[in-house]
C-alpha cells in the first residue's frame, strides 16, 4: 500500500502506488545518501545510509525516527529481516554483516553483534526461509553460508569452509580463453582462514554432515572474457528460493550481464566435493549504459519474470517466451533469458526497479530522481 523510495540526497519519498500520489518526503532521513529500505511489517520500516547508520520508522508517526542504529563504520548498503526471529541483518562497505535484535529495541537503539566479515563486500541476502545467507563481492566471489544460524557469531577460522570452486559453466554461453580460469579463492585467503582444511571443524569433514553456517566460496561463471574479471554489483533471490539473480559487470566496465543460477539439490557436505551448489541456467547481456553505477534488478512475486534496468528504461525478462516457472525451463546448458517487453519512460539512466508484492505493477527509478509506475492495460 506504500511505495518508499531511497534517494541520494538524504531523502526518503513515500507514494501511494495505486493513485501515484506523493504522500510525504522525509527530507533529512539521514545525513548522507539513503541506500536501501526494508519493511519489517505493515507499519515499521528500516532505512540505511552512507552516514553509517540504520534508522527505524513507523508509518503512523513519520515526523521522528523510532530509533537510530549505530554499529557500522562505513556506508551501509543492505538490509534483510528474519520475520520468524525479528532479527534485522545489515551489511556495509566496512565488510561487516551485523545482527540487530528488534525484539529489544529502545529509543537508544537495538542490541547488536557482528555476525560475519569479509573484504570487498557488495550485497547480502537471506533466503526466503532464512536457511542460507548469500554475499556478493566486488572481486567476483559469491559466498554462501549454508544451514544458517543467525544466533551464532562467526569469527575468522572458527567456521567450516567448503572448498572454493567455480560454478558450472556452459561452452555455448561462455567465450573461450587461451589462458586458464582465474585462481579461485586467492583474493580472500586472509579473510576466509586461507581456505585450508586444517581450519575446518571435525564435523565438517565427516561425510554426510553439513554443519551450521558452513561457508561455500564460489566464482560464478559469467559469459564474456574471463581475463577481464567481474564485479557482482546486484544480488537477488528467487521468491521460492530456487535460484539467485546476479548483475555482473567486467572490471573494465565494458560489459554487463544479468545471470540466473539454480540452486542444486542440497548443500555440499564435504570439502572434497566437486559439486557446487549453484548452476548457471540463463543469462543476457545488458546495455551497459551508465557505467560504474549499480543497477538493482528484481524477481516478480511469483518468480516467473525478472525486471532489469536497461538504459533509460527497464526490460521484463522470462525464462521462456511464455513466462513459465523456472523449474519448467531448466536447460541442460545455459541459455538466454527471453525479452518479454521493454518499457521506456525516463530521461536518465534507470538504476532500480521493483515489482509490487500485491498488485500488477512495477516501479522504476532513474539517476535524476524520477520515479515511474507501470500498470498493464487489459
Amino acid at each position: 500500500s506504500v511505495l518508499t523510495v531511497a534517494c541520494e540526497q538524504t531523502e526518503v519519498l513515500l507514494f501511494d502506488p495505486i493513485s501515484s500520489e506523493h504522500i510525504k518526503t522525509l527530507s533529512e532521513a539521514h545525513e548522507d545518501c539513503v541506500n536501501n529500505i526494508r519493511f519489517l511489517d505493515n507499519r515499521l520500516f528500516a532505512t540505511c545510509s552512507d552516514d553509517t547508520t540504520i534508522a527505524l520508522w513507523d508509518l503512523r508517526k513519520l515526523n521522528t525516527k523510532v530509533c537510530t542504529l549505530h554499529g557500522h563504520t562505513s556506508w551501509v548498503k543492505n538490509i534483510e529481516f528474519d520475520t520468524n526471529t525479528r532479527l534485522l541483518v545489515t551489511s556495509g562497505f566496512d565488510g561487516n554483516v551485523i545482527i540487530w535484535d528488534t525484539n529489544r529495541c529502545t529509543e537508544d537503539g537495538c542490541p547488536h553483534k557482528k555476525f560475519f566479515h569479509t573484504r570487498f563486500l557488495m550485497r547480502m541476502r537471506l533466503m526466503p526461509d532464512c536457511s542460507k545467507m548469500l554475499i556478493s563481492t566486488s572481486s567476483g566471489y559469491l559466498l554462501i553460508l549454508h544451514d544458517l544460524d543467525l544466533n551464532k557469531s562467526l569469527e575468522v577460522r572458527s567456521y567450516p569452509i567448503l572448498r572454493a570452486r567455480r560454478t558450472t559453466s556452459s561452452s555455448d554461453m561462455t567465450s573461450t580463453s587461451s589462458s586458464g580460469p582465474r585462481a579461485v579463492g586467492s583474493c580472500h585467503c586472509n579473510d576466509l582462514g586461507s581456505l585450508s582444511e586444517k581450519y575446518m571443524s571435525r564435523s565438517s569433514q565427516r561425510e554426510g554432515v553439513s554443519p551450521r553456517n558452513s561457508l561455500e566460496v564460489l566464482t560464478p561463471e559469467v559469459p564474456g572474457d574471463r581475463d577481464r574479471g567481474n564485479c557482482i554489483t546486484s544480488l537477488q533471490l528467487h521468491p521460492k528460493g530456487w535460484a539467485t539473480l546476479l548483475r555482473c559487470s567486467s572490471n573494465t566496465d565494458d560489459q554487463e550481464w544479468t545471470c540466473v543460477y539454480e540452486f542444486q539439490e542440497g548443500a555440499p557436505v564435504r570439502p572434497v566435493s566437486l559439486r557446487c551448489s549453484l548452476r548457471l541456467t540463463h543469462c543476457i547481456e545488458e546495455a551497459n549504459v551508465g557505467r560504474g553505477y549499480i543497477k538493482e534488478l528484481c524477481f516478480s512475486p511469483d518468480g516467473r519474470m525478472i525486471s532489469s534496468p536497461h538504459g533509460y528504461g527497464i526490460r521484463l525478462l522470462g525464462f521462456d517466451t511464455q513466462c513459465n516457472e523456472l523449474v519448467d525451463c531448466l536447460p541442460k546448458e545455459a541459455g538466454p533469458l527471453q525479452e518479454i517487453r521493454s518499457l521506456y519512460s525516463h530521461n536518465d539512466v534507470v538504476l532500480t526497479t521493483k515489482f509490487s508484492p500485491t498488485h500488477c505493477q512495477i516501479a522504476s527509478g532513474c539517476l535524476s530522481g524520477r520515479v515511474s509506475l507501470y500498470q498493464p492495460k487489459f
